[in-house]
């Protein structure tokens, strides 16, 4: 399988509403996750419950999907480019587009670096 089969499964197992094993079956137990404020997460452990305290703080999906991807299979690397609707437990509604660059290592994320826009 080629590094862009394996992140456009991962992204159809999260559109599918199946994120929590998507990030099981995808992510390295070492990964480290940059976002776009240069926030580091490091570990598999660390990053789940961040991706458990995101997901619980979510009321309503409104929309959301993959714009592009793109993969560099000679270095391991994937490139995504998604956007979300989404409406949050405090009331908070936010619509974003996010670049996901992956380093893919033994057929997991073994680091993810986000680049993302948020209006004010």
């Amino acid at each position: 399988m080629s590094y862009l089969d394996l992140a456009k499964d991962l992204y159809r197992m999260i559109g599918e509403g199946n994120m929590m094993e998507a990030f099981e079956k995808y992510y390295h137990n070492d990964v480290v996750m940059i976002e776009a404020t240069r926030d580091v997460r490091t570990g598999k452990a660390y990053n789940r419950e961040f991706e458990q305290k995101f997901f619980a703080s979510l009321d309503k999906m409104h929309d959301g999907g993959v714009t592009a991807f793109t993969s560099n299979e000679e270095e391991g690397v994937t490139m995504v480019e998604t956007w979300m609707d989404a409406s949050f437990k405090d009331g908070t509604r936010m619509k974003t587009e996010q670049v996901a660059v992956q380093k893919w290592q033994d057929g997991q994320i073994i680091r993810e670096r986000f680049y993302f826009s948020m209006p004010g």
